[in-house]
C-alpha cells in the first residue's frame, strides 16, 4: 500500500514536500513516481525515480522547481517542490511500478493522493 502525504495550502512562491510511504518488503523493487490532476483535468505525469535512485525524469511543468527522492531502507519517496505556482494545484498521486516511463499504465499500485492548493 501506497500512502501520501504532505499537500496543503501554500502562497505562490512557497514550497512543500511530499511524502510516500509504501508498505511491505519490496519497496526497492518499484519504479516510483508522482502524478497529479488537477480539477477537471487529466491525471498527469510530475516526476519518475528508478529503482534505486539514480535515475529520474520530471514533467516540463516540474523541472528546475520540483525534486524527487526515495530513500529505500526507509521505504520511502518524496516529491520537494518549490516555487510553487497556482496551476500546480492538483492532488497529487504516489504510484508504483515494475517498468520505468512516464505513463500512467505502467503503475500498478496508487496511493489516495494528497491535496496541494497554491494560492496566488
Amino acid at each position: 500500500q501506497l500512502q501520501a502525504s504532505g499537500g496543503g495550502l501554500v502562497q505562490a512562491g512557497g514550497s512543500l514536500r511530499l511524502s510516500c510511504a509504501a508498505s511491505g518488503r519490496t519497496f526497492s523493487r518499484y519504479q516510483m513516481g508522482w502524478f497529479r490532476q488537477a480539477p477537471g483535468q487529466e491525471r498527469e505525469f510530475v516526476a519518475i525515480i528508478s529503482t534505486s535512485g539514480g535515475r529520474y525524469n520530471y514533467a516540463d511543468s516540474a523541472k528546475g522547481r520540483f525534486t524527487i527522492s526515495r530513500d529505500n531502507a526507509k521505504n520511502t519517496m518524496s516529491l520537494q517542490m518549490n516555487s510553487l505556482k497556482p496551476e500546480d494545484t492538483a492532488v497529487y498521486y504516489c504510484a508504483a511500478g515494475l517498468s520505468y516511463g512516464t505513463q500512467m499504465a505502467l503503475y500498478g499500485y496508487w496511493g489516495r493522493g494528497t491535496l496541494v492548493t497554491v494560492s496566488s
